[in-house]
């Protein structure tokens, strides 16, 4: 129903327009009196009329006042000024204000309800658009999430076109013109968490990062739980330089209020070509592997030295190489929270750090290898609750022969691991989104019910629950919730008595009218037409 709001000093004539309509006969709802502009604001605050009936002559506060502040704050309530007086001036000040109606008393009741029948289809049509505006906004903004992983994969690739990259951006509504570009890599992890749960931190953070990228010009990508992507941009070195420094220390300046929360970032190389961003990509996640070699916050560059081959020469110098980087608790960090994109990253990280002339010696790189190994099944079967028999391969004599072998063995056993942590990773997802959607089931009827109420339910970050639920159920949350209260209702409207305004509520919607478009738009008819039986014109809308 449209509610109205009377604002009239004169008690006879308020009395006279309460009660000579009946209000709900005629689709109104009376919500509200007052005698003076003064007293009805902070009534019209509260109880938000759709239309508010106001004398333009009062003590204390006008009508006119009144509806400058009205217009202000409640943009979409329509205001029908009464007056005794015809000056001309008044109906001036009215229309600039931005007033509905400017009608002369004494009105009858007839004549005042047929001026707001006239407003009543403009604030339902009105209602209805703003309604799919927000509910086009939310799906958009579910499917922008995957739009941009997925161009974000496109520039990295190396293999997209930049025609295409460019036009695949200009449909996101990002530019990504410029003459020099970088990437840097952002990853973040509460101490309190091992995986990516759902706190109002890390939302916080999340939204200061964002502000902090769109005021410099940058561009971020989500990219789940592998974290962010920040593209930096500058029409030279000199310029994306300082761009890139003053964001780093605003990013880092973000995080000194969350002592609780480690950052880690891996700065790419500049390149002068939007095809080249692959090389930037590397580097970056080159970089962002020490992570799994540090305890402290940070940022960090990636050196670009190539990996050499296995020398004739057994001898090493021991002093080349850092224990700290082959202590076994790094391989079991990097199989806990890496990913499978970082694995090379991560082991070329791993050979340079410990030193590449290390890998020369057979005993040396036996060593390794045992210990990757043994590292690997203490993680598999910690998880797991089983032998890691069927998931590691043993060590053989030619995974030992040389530098590379040693290597590609260490690359393989890391990624049987984190693929079968991914497995029993993707049975707890399931287990996520089945509980996210049992608490659709059991909350759908609450209009405010959205993707955060859900992912704090569920205790995992919004952006994460959007991506598993997609996956899971083949429907991003917003299309899913939208088809299962339209099941509701038409279950309702085949198995009870109930009229299409209390079906709107009982799943959700407080507004029948949008209830009954949403429901055409989804099902094909009008609930009228799905239940087979002729209602009330109002409850139609």
């Amino acid at each position: 129903m449209i509610r109205v709001f009377l604002c009239e000093d004169e008690f006879v004539v308020r009395e006279g327009i309460k009660n000579n309509i009946d209000w709900a006969a005629n689709g109104y709802e009376f919500v509200g009196e007052a005698s003076d502009g003064e007293l009805a604001l902070p009534l019209i605050r509260k109880l938000e009329p759709d239309i508010v009936i106001t004398d333009i002559r009062m003590p204390f506060m006008d009508g006119l006042e009144l509806s400058r502040i009205i217009r202000k704050e409640l943009p979409f309530s329509e205001i029908v000024i009464l007056s005794g007086y015809e000056e001309f001036d008044y109906a001036k000040q009215a229309i600039s204000i931005g007033v509905a109606q400017y009608l002369t008393k004494p009105i009858s009741g007839d004549d005042l309800l047929h001026e707001l029948d006239t407003l009543r289809e403009k604030i339902i049509k009105s209602k209805e658009e703003r309604a799919l505006k927000e509910q086009f906004k939310k799906e958009m903004e579910e499917n922008d999430l995957k739009e941009r992983r997925e161009l974000f994969h496109n520039i990295v690739s190396g293999n997209c076109p930049v025609t295409d990259l460019l036009q695949k951006a200009e449909k996101l509504g990002i530019d990504l013109s410029a003459m020099w570009y970088n990437i840097i890599l952002l990853f973040t992890k509460s101490e309190h968490h091992e995986l990516e749960e759902y706190s109002r931190s890390s939302v916080t953070i999340d939204e200061f990062i964002k502000e902090a990228v769109s005021e410099m010009g940058c561009i971020i990508f989500d990219r789940d739980l592998e974290g962010k992507a920040i593209v930096v941009m500058g029409d030279s070195e000199e310029e994306l330089s300082k761009t890139q420094s003053e964001l780093i220390e605003r990013v880092t300046g973000i995080f000194r209020d969350y002592s609780h929360v480690r950052y880690y970032g891996g700065i790419g190389k500049q390149v002068n070509r939007l095809s080249r961003m692959n090389e930037s990509y590397e580097d970056a996640g080159c970089a962002l592997a020490n992570r799994f070699f540090v305890t402290q916050s940070g940022f960090f560059s990636a050196d670009r030295s190539p990996v050499h081959g296995n020398a004739p020469d057994e001898k090493f110098d021991m002093s080349t190489i850092d224990a700290k980087r082959i202590d076994k608790s790094n391989v079991q960090k990097f199989l806990k929270l890496g990913n499978t994109d970082e694995i090379p990253f991560y082991v070329g990280e791993f050979v340079k750090s410990v030193g590449e002339d290390a890998f020369n010696s057979f005993i040396f790189r036996q060593y390794i290898a045992m210990d990757v190994f043994f590292a690997a099944s203490g993680f598999i079967e910690e998880i797991s609750g089983t032998k890691p028999d069927d998931v590691i391969t043993e060590i053989s004599k030619e995974a030992l022969s040389n530098a590379d072998s040693v290597t590609r063995y260490i690359t393989g056993i890391i990624e049987n691991a984190i693929r079968f942590r991914d497995s029993i990773a993707t049975n707890r997802y399931k287990d996520i989104v089945d509980g996210a959607v049992k608490y659709i089931e059991e909350n759908y009827a609450d209009e405010e019910l959205s993707l955060n109420q859900l992912a704090s339910h569920v205790n995992v970050s919004p952006n994460h629950l959007s991506t598993i639920f997609s996956q899971q159920t083949g429907r991003t949350f917003i299309k899913y919730l939208t088809e299962y209260r339209m099941d509701k209702a038409k279950e309702m409207l085949k198995c009870t008595a109930m009229r299409s305004s209390e079906i709107s509520e009982a799943v959700g919607y407080k507004d029948p009218h949008y209830f009954s478009y949403m429901f055409k738009k989804t099902v094909g008819m009008t609930p009228t037409n799905y239940r087979g039986t002729k209602e009330a014109d109002e409850e139609e809308g």
